[in-house]
């Protein structure tokens, strides 16, 4: 039998113009699909890429450390030979400096080249020498001088800042706040052999010795507010002597403690407000023959900084315990071990410290970050006396040989250090180490506490709700719907669900913060009774269901009976709801929130995190549903049969056949969920207190990374360490999430490896 071919009129031509046309046209759009789709997928990577960089460039800068270079060095003409120097500052622009000597002399030059500018004397009483000195502080510019006939003269050195001719000029002045006549501090005439001075308000509290003898002389000023006419009282205080010889005088801000080191190893505190009684003395330093050589208060006067002749630096606050205060030692810095301490600064706005041993090195430490910034040397001898400006950004140092160095200083964010952002720090005015988040405060003495523990916990804790709540529900409502419903309830169903992802989070936020948050404190037993009950429900119906007769059961199409669960749900609702005060009057004397706080010690917080998890993880439980049942319904269906054919129920196919084989999908579709939960921003920031701790408690708020990144962002100084920390917050959120979806990823192709064989 032979075959006939179709006549040549009926063949097909398949090398027709139009046909080279469409094939040339189908492979163009396969090449520009497959570089299409390989120029997108390398453009996120980039973009990623340079997302992490930028993080990253905003970042590193907290990381680089201090550094200091000279600029000039200068003897100028007006320095007297072995006039020592008794103080020695800049004003805030750091043009203008002044000196003070030991003959009394005050010297205002330009900082830069020495020029001079005016010099003054002050009035100190002809025969009369200066036997004693002290700052008040750095941020006050206010000094005392203790005289050798036992009075004391308080300066203040200001400057006046101008602009004629659109020319900046800073006239310095010399003032004297309590008048230029000395004041009497002790009646006998006799030489102050230390003195030290302190102004709070109105009052001023000036302490003096002579030998091992304090005197305390407080003076108060009041205006009359109709006549504008000032009143000034002095009252003299008497104080505890000490043992040993007295080397230094530190009155803390708010006169509530006096420190008097003496015996050259011992601090004995003073209470001012308790009559100034002495409350104990504490040895400060250890070891053979180690003595104080220097110290001094940090910016806001809590913190006391001691250096010791071993070249030792340690910083000592007091600290409330169940009793009286006490003493303690915080921290030691051990950066110049080996030499004496020579002189101890201060910063005028950070925490931070200088100190100058006796081989000509100045060390940069920072209290909270517990950190040595840096040691530099200046001389080979010890420097008389060193300043660093108001903008820390400049360092005048006198030298031995009558020299004057100007030095540019680089130290931009001294606060930060690992053990600072991830650890337990002890701030001053704490009773014991923490962690703490608390970037702004409205005084100048304060303490930046950047600890990213809270935030990364807050973080944790809020997705940790979320996903108990949204992972159960939306993996059942997955399988119940690919596995068990029937398709026509499917289709109505699935978009349904799958559209609640579209509504915006911020409305979420708003009901939960506005809404949720108050009816569950108002419904609290409720709430407890609605998430017991309705499971035991459910499943009492589904038993009641179950021995129903056939006739009955049928009447309802098949895969619609989830359906009845609705108003099943609502009646449970309802019954909890109107069972709350009874219960509550019952069981927890009428207030559940109350008898939480007081009977059990569970702190209450009307934002807190069950609001969080029952608010996210509703925003969650789409994104886990829709890739959890997309993954079970795309189970091949001859695995089904197969399984129900081998004589398996439905409920034994669904739990080892049809799990198992869809698990990579059901786990890529709670890691995104995750994700989305550790990322959410406005739900966090509006349905909790925003409270930075560290609490496990349910009813206790959090603050997240991306909420305080969303709050702070926008008030923080652009290149300030605020500033970057919060972009450090964000590269942690980044590099986080970049974890978890790596590791979700491994762990996805290895359940598919290992149920690819179903």
């Amino acid at each position: 039998m032979t075959i006939q071919s179709p006549p040549k009129e009926t063949r097909v031509d398949f090398d027709t113009k139009a046909m080279q046309r469409h094939r040339k046209m189908r492979h163009f759009k396969d090449h520009f699909t497959r570089w299409y789709v390989a120029v997108g997928g390398l453009g996120v990577i980039v973009a990623i890429l340079l997302i992490f960089l930028y993080l990253l460039s905003e970042v590193l800068p907290l990381f680089g450390g201090a550094d200091m270079d000279e600029r000039s060095r200068y003897q100028p003409a007006w320095l007297i030979e072995n006039d020592s120097p008794l103080l020695l500052a800049m004003e805030e622009q750091a043009e203008v400096a002044v000196r003070l000597s030991e003959a009394g002399q005050l010297v205002f030059f330009r900082a830069e080249d020495g020029e001079l500018i005016s010099e003054q004397r002050l009035p100190i009483p002809a025969g009369v020498d200066i036997t004693s000195f002290s700052i008040e502080s750095p941020t006050s510019r206010q000094f005392v001088v203790g005289l050798s006939n036992g009075q004391a003269v308080i300066g203040r050195h200001d400057y006046r800042v101008s602009y004629p001719a659109d020319k900046r000029v800073i006239t310095p002045t010399l003032a004297f706040p309590y008048g230029e006549d000395p004041i009497t501090l002790d009646e006998q005439g006799r030489a102050l052999d230390n003195v030290s001075i302190r102004v709070s308000g109105n009052d001023l509290a000036l302490v003096g010795s002579v030998d091992r003898e304090l005197i305390y002389k407080h003076v108060t000023s009041r205006e009359n507010l109709m006549t504008g006419e000032v009143t000034t009282t002095q009252k003299q205080i008497p104080l505890s002597p000490v043992s040993g010889d007295i080397h230094k005088i530190l009155v803390d801000p708010l006169l509530q403690w006096m420190y008097v080191i003496n015996d050259e190893r011992y601090v004995n505190v003073y209470s001012l407000r308790q009559n100034g009684d002495l409350l104990a003395r504490y040895q400060v330093v250890g070891g053979a023959g180690n003595q104080v050589t220097s110290a001094n208060l940090m910016l806001g006067g809590i913190s006391l900084i001691i250096g010791d002749s071993a070249g030792g630096l340690a910083q000592w606050f007091m600290v409330r315990g169940e009793g009286t205060a006490e003493l303690t030692h915080i921290r030691s810095f051990d950066a110049q071990y080996g030499r004496a301490i020579h002189d101890i600064q201060a910063e005028e706005r950070r925490k931070v410290f200088m100190a100058t041993d006796e081989q000509g090195r100045i060390g940069f430490y920072n209290t909270t970050a517990h950190q040595n910034l840096m040691v530099k040397k200046l001389d080979d001898e010890p420097v008389r006396t060193f300043s660093i400006g108001p903008r820390a950004a400049d360092l005048l140092a006198e030298h031995a040989n009558g020299e004057i160095s100007f030095w540019e200083v680089e130290n931009n964010h001294p606060e930060i250090s690992w053990s600072g952002l991830w650890g337990k720090v002890w701030y001053e005015s704490y009773p014991e180490p923490d962690y703490v988040w608390q970037s702004t405060s409205g005084t100048t003495e304060f303490e930046p506490k950047l600890s990213l523990s809270p935030l990364t916990f807050g973080t944790l804790k809020a997705a940790f709700y979320a996903m108990i709540l949204a992972t159960p529900i939306a993996i059942a409502a997955a399988v119940y719907t690919a596995y068990f419903m029937a398709p026509s309830v499917r289709r109505k169903v699935k978009p349904v669900i799958e559209l609640m992802e579209a509504l915006p989070t911020v409305i979420l936020g708003f009901l939960a913060g506005l809404w949720l948050a108050p009816l569950l404190e108002t419904n609290l037993p409720g709430i407890v009774c609605l998430l017991v009950l309705t499971p035991i429900a459910f499943i009492t119906f589904a038993f009641a269901w179950s021995k129903l007769p056939e006739k009955m059961r049928l009447l309802v199409p098949d895969g619609w009976e989830a359906m009845l669960l609705i108003p099943v749900l609502l009646a449970i609702g309802w019954l909890s709801f109107a069972m709350s005060i009874h219960i509550e009057a019952m069981f927890f004397g009428g207030d559940m929130r109350m008898f939480l706080t007081n009977d059990l010690g569970i702190d209450f917080d009307q934002r807190n995190a069950m609001v969080v998890g029952l608010a996210m993880g509703f925003a969650v439980i789409p994104t886990i549903y829709s890739i959890a049942e997309d993954a079970v319904f795309s189970v091949p269906n001859h695995l089904t049969q197969g399984s129900l054919a081998l004589g398996a129920t439905p409920w034994q196919t669904m739990s080892r056949v049809v799990i198992l084989t869809a698990s990579p999908g059901i786990f890529s579709g709670v890691m995104i969920g995750m994700g989305r939960a550790v990322g959410e921003t406005m739900i966090v920031l509006m349905a909790t207190g925003n409270t930075p701790i560290m609490d496990m408690n349910i009813f206790e708020g959090m603050r997240t990374l991306s909420a305080n990144i969303a709050v702070e962002m926008p008030e923080s100084e652009v290149g300030s360490t605020h500033y970057r920390v919060l972009f450090l917050a964000a590269l942690v959120l980044l590099s986080f999430t970049f974890v978890m979806n790596t590791l979700a990823e491994l762990i996805r192709q290895r359940l598919r490896k290992k149920y690819a064989s179903l």
